[in-house]
């Protein structure tokens, strides 16, 4: 099955196209008495059980691979945090087998660093879908470009200093008089690779909706997967985000609007609250209202 048509299957299944984030911030999870490893796998496995059983899914699992590997210690033979992401991956194979699981790791290197790079998501750790970035051409990003395969190429990202780069005046390399932002040029260069390579899409954010609108309009007639973070605790509104996707007739369930904090650990800081549960729980139950397909 291609990862265009996964993404549709997954959607349909869940009713909804919630992407949930899944970045650990160990001080904020119970279980303190636990060891890293422990702790992560242990709160994962109760948060994903009691979604079963409240009847709760979701269309997309993204972890960010920064939160496990920063609680790694090589030097010290120490690989908690990895070993840590191995068993929240094999926890969701298990609750959820038909959802796939976006890696979040903004790689971007060259040729064969990037080839290793994608073997890397791919093959090491089994994902659906890596995150990368564009900023140097086509030889960083199509190694990433595995059959059947998901690859989110960051467009117009969703953290305030993206502008600093993104909103920069590009010159058309045809027409020397037509300029326009930078995530419209790179837009233009995910359209030409999706062309050539199914899977290939976007990090779209949703914090800033007029830039967001544009993507979408240029989107629309294309087959291409947006990968939408920003809602939450970013002040992004899934249903805003919606809205604007059927306004600009771009096909919903290719969509992915992504939170993360917002859902795993809405207290902010630790410790973890007695019903801190019910609180997961009940912000998934109102995302997936807001973000339902039909």
């Amino acid at each position: 099955m291609s990862y265009n048509d996964l993404l549709r299957e997954s959607a349909k299944k869940a009713g909804n196209v919630v992407c949930m984030g899944l970045d650990p911030v160990l001080d904020t999870l119970p279980n303190e008495s636990m060891n890293k490893t422990e702790r992560i796998t242990t709160f994962f496995d109760t948060l994903f059980s009691a979604m079963k059983k409240r009847g709760l899914s979701v269309a997309a699992f993204k972890p960010n691979l920064g939160f496990y590997q920063a609680l790694d210690m090589p030097r010290e033979k120490d690989f908690s945090g990895s070993v840590a992401l191995s068993n929240v991956m094999d926890l969701i194979r298990s609750y959820f087998p038909e959802t796939p699981i976006i890696l979040d790791s903004k790689r971007g290197d060259i040729a064969k660093s990037s080839l290793n790079y994608a073997k890397e998501a791919f093959s090491s750790w089994q994902s659906d879908a890596v995150t990368v970035s564009p900023y140097m051409g086509s030889d960083s990003v199509l190694p990433f470009a595995f059959e059947n395969k998901g690859v989110y190429v960051l467009n117009r990202t969703s953290n305030p200093g993206g502008a600093e780069l993104q909103n920069r005046l590009a010159i058309d390399p045809i027409d020397e008089h037509t300029v326009y932002p930078l995530y419209i040029a790179v837009s233009h260069m995910i359209s030409a690779w999706s062309d050539e390579h199914e899977g290939i899409g976007a990090v779209v954010g949703a914090t800033n909706m007029t830039e967001f609108e544009d993507i979408a309009k240029y989107y629309a007639d294309k087959d291409i997967p947006m990968l939408i973070p920003g809602v939450g605790s970013q002040g992004g509104s899934a249903r805003d985000v919606l809205s604007v996707m059927r306004k600009c007739s771009y096909d919903v369930l290719l969509s992915r609007i992504n939170s993360s904090s917002q859902l795993t650990h809405p207290w902010k800081k630790g410790p973890a609250p007695e019903n801190w549960l019910d609180m997961c729980l009940d912000n998934i139950e109102k995302l997936t209202l807001e973000a339902l397909i039909k």
